[in-house]
């Protein structure tokens, strides 16, 4: 399945060493002002090549829209995007092209299809989210209009947490760090980890500012539901909490309930969501990534015809997925949220006697 969403929806396409990426979103209401610079730079947060954090691979990502904007607005139409690839290096991979890489998709995708493309994982690839953050884009034009925002950044690399959320400084650092009394140790971390070839895994907070009341649609189209969907959907991602998360486990009904007043709630363990449906608070939630599979460290495969032999990878690769993964949490975030608010609108009679009486 390459498509998500129900009334905003967008489907990706490409391949990481195919000749383009790209993404057509669809139910992007029409009149929405397209700020094409925007789009650019939020392609420009996660592409690679940026500095000792990320991969080598140097990729523009250049967006191209082919359709559905018309004199700078949304026309209501199918808003289709390309990024083309200009950086590809596929004879990296010519020695593994049998061989099926620890961690990575290689194994499942070819017992599944019987066939590969074994050029940097193909469609399995990260470099399929750059698609992702384009059509992200989009959606946070639309949350725009009604001043709801979407931010994240990391807040644990290798085990090393931060204590701070602090959003402006994440923008200004180069690991999107919260806490910038603990950016350069986990920087430390990240490059120590390259030094010996080897990566290390990270978490990232994504919070939504200003969403309304009412967003999910239960029983099976949850708010919650649909964002751990949306998170479980991006590469290396292998867990995630909402609010509290893991740590409500331990409390007593007493300390977990946000207990309300005339002015709202009194704390956020919920993180924003009850029963599925948002309660007006900010939506925060972790995103966790695992430590990057492609590793410069000699590991025990097997082949397709299923012989034990060595893997040794050569290549281009994040020493930490999480850092450029934050950017796509956020852009999956902001996806969810305009699918659910356009989901909302027939909830009521009323809403639709708005517009039709």
């Amino acid at each position: 399945m390459n498509s998500f969403g129900q009334k905003f929806k967008f489907t990706t396409f490409g391949e990481s060493h195919g000749k383009a990426l790209g993404c057509i979103v669809d139910g992007v209401p029409a009149g929405i002002k397209v700020d094409e610079s925007f789009i650019q730079s939020e392609m420009d947060r996660r592409k690679p090549g940026q500095n000792a954090f990320a991969t080598a691979r140097s990729e523009g990502d250049r967006v191209e829209i082919l359709s559905g904007v018309f004199e700078g607005l949304t026309t209501g139409t199918p808003i289709s995007m390309v990024i083309f690839n200009e950086n590809q290096k596929s004879k990296d991979y010519t020695n593994v092209k049998d061989l099926f890489r620890p961690g990575h998709a290689d194994f499942t995708y070819f017992h599944k299809y019987g066939i590969r493309d074994y050029r940097g994982g193909g469609r399995s690839s990260a470099r399929e989210t750059a698609a992702r953050v384009a059509a992200g884009a989009i959606a946070k034009l639309l949350l725009k209009e009604l001043n709801i925002e979407v931010l994240s950044g990391i807040c644990e690399i290798d085990g090393i947490k931060g204590s701070k959320a602090d959003f402006e400084f994440a923008k200004t650092s180069e690991i999107f760090s919260l806490d910038k009394d603990k950016e350069e140790f986990q920087k430390e971390a990240i490059l120590n980890a390259k030094k010996e070839h080897n990566s290390v895994g990270g978490v990232a907070l994504v919070k939504v500012k200003n969403a309304p009341k009412g967003l999910g649609e239960p029983l099976y189209y949850k708010l919650d539901s649909q964002i751990a969907n949306a998170m479980m959907s991006i590469n290396a991602v292998k867990g995630i909490e909402i609010g509290d998360g893991f740590e409500s486990v331990s409390k007593k009904g007493s300390e977990n309930n946000d207990e309300i007043r005339s002015f709202g709630f009194k704390s956020n363990h919920s993180g924003g969501i009850l029963g599925g449906i948002s309660n007006g608070d900010e939506i925060d939630i972790k995103v966790y990534f695992k430590p990057t599979p492609s590793i410069f460290i000699k590991q025990e495969t097997i082949d397709i015809n299923n012989n034990e032999v060595e893997c040794e990878l050569k290549g281009r690769h994040d020493p930490c997925v999480a850092i450029r993964g934050s950017v796509v949490a956020e852009s999956m975030m902001a996806l969810v949220i305009a699918d659910m608010l356009l989901l909302n609108m027939s909830s009521k009679i009323e809403n639709i006697k708005k517009v039709y009486i």
